[in-house]
């Protein structure tokens, strides 16, 4: 008997088209002797075809574990997670409260203050109260201004002066209410793949080598001039220390599935600072994710039995909870 996947994407966030690329990118990948693929497609208006999934356990029979492959806002938030919590779904990836503390820019760095995890210094600012004052009095120019609640670089912007910030601060705000203002790192860019439910594993990292200024979303998605090293050109120390806050990072936020760790090390001092953590990364041609499992040893179709295997272990796990006295 097939295992029938539930591959849901589309969606309502900014990240509309990367998410068609990514699933068409896994189910392109997917064993289809192993596997019946049922599609599921959320518009943009977040009309779902050929239906959505019901919350009532039991109502989609058809279903044996769903794969979300919904990036931002309404898909990696816990929102459709806790969907697939109610109709008591198996399904791929990070739960309710790893998705939406790792979506929240804000929340994230504070979790990980807490864990004594290396984040940069930030400002964080409400839509209806843009005080750029606190902004200069906090942090010196320039500064990376970003929604706290999206991802695939959508929205961001650097701003090297008050003018530039203002503008950054108003773009930002069309895709957030709640806005975060970061120290510039002037240094290097690398992500680090990681794997697992109770014992997660790194994979080897990769340094992102942008063509623009830094990694926006025309870069990652549209230029096609972005180049990466892979493995990234690190020492063994400085390699062992990435990929330790890469689990470490994981395990702070209650990951579970799969998860991709930015970091930037800053140049002048040497400093690793965790950038964020995305619970569901992109599987498009150029994702990062899948590559860096593949140089590590974990071929493209064996690391999408190895999600769905964590996420019928999970739901497995979870079945043996009492919910009732």
């Amino acid at each position: 008997m097939k295992l029938r996947v539930a591959v849901i994407y589309g969606g309502r966030s900014g990240e509309h088209e990367v998410s068609i690329r990514s699933a068409e990118s896994i189910m392109k990948a997917m064993d289809r002797s192993k596997y019946e693929i049922i599609e599921y497609f959320i518009s943009q208006e977040g009309r779902w075809k050929p239906k959505p999934i019901g919350p009532e356990p039991g109502a989609e029979a058809g279903i044996d574990v769903a794969f979300p492959v919904l990036h931002g806002t309404f898909g990696e938030d816990g929102t459709v997670q806790g969907l697939l919590e109610l109709a008591d779904l198996p399904y791929v990836g990070a739960g309710v409260l790893a998705s939406a503390v790792s979506m929240d820019k804000e929340i994230f760095k504070r979790i990980c203050r807490e864990r004594g995890l290396p984040v940069v210094e930030s400002v964080t600012l409400l839509r209806g109260c843009l005080d750029t004052d606190e902004v200069i009095r906090r942090l010196p120019f320039p500064v990376f201004v970003k929604p706290a609640n999206l991802g695939s670089s959508v929205g961001i912007s650097k701003a090297r002066d008050l003018k530039e910030l203002q503008a950054a601060l108003a773009l930002a705000a069309q895709y957030d209410r709640k806005i975060i203002v970061e120290r510039g790192i002037e240094g290097r860019e690398f992500e680090c793949s990681v794997l697992g439910n109770e014992k997660p594993e790194a994979s080897l990292p990769c340094e992102i080598l942008p063509s623009r200024e830094f990694y926006d979303y025309e870069d990652k998605y549209l230029l096609d001039q972005a180049k990466t090293q892979l493995p990234a050109d690190l020492p063994a120390e400085k390699m062992s220390e990435l990929r330790r806050l890469a689990v470490a990072c994981y395990r702070a936020v209650e990951c579970e599935g799969m998860a991709r760790v930015d970091f930037l090390l800053e140049r002048a001092t040497g400093q690793l600072y965790i950038n964020e953590i995305n619970t569901i990364p992109g599987f498009t041609s150029i994702s990062m994710y899948p590559k860096m499992w593949e140089h590590t040893g974990l071929a493209y179709p064996k690391l999408i039995d190895r999600l769905i295997e964590l996420a019928l272990e999970r739901h497995a796990a979870k079945k043996a909870t009492k919910f009732t006295r």
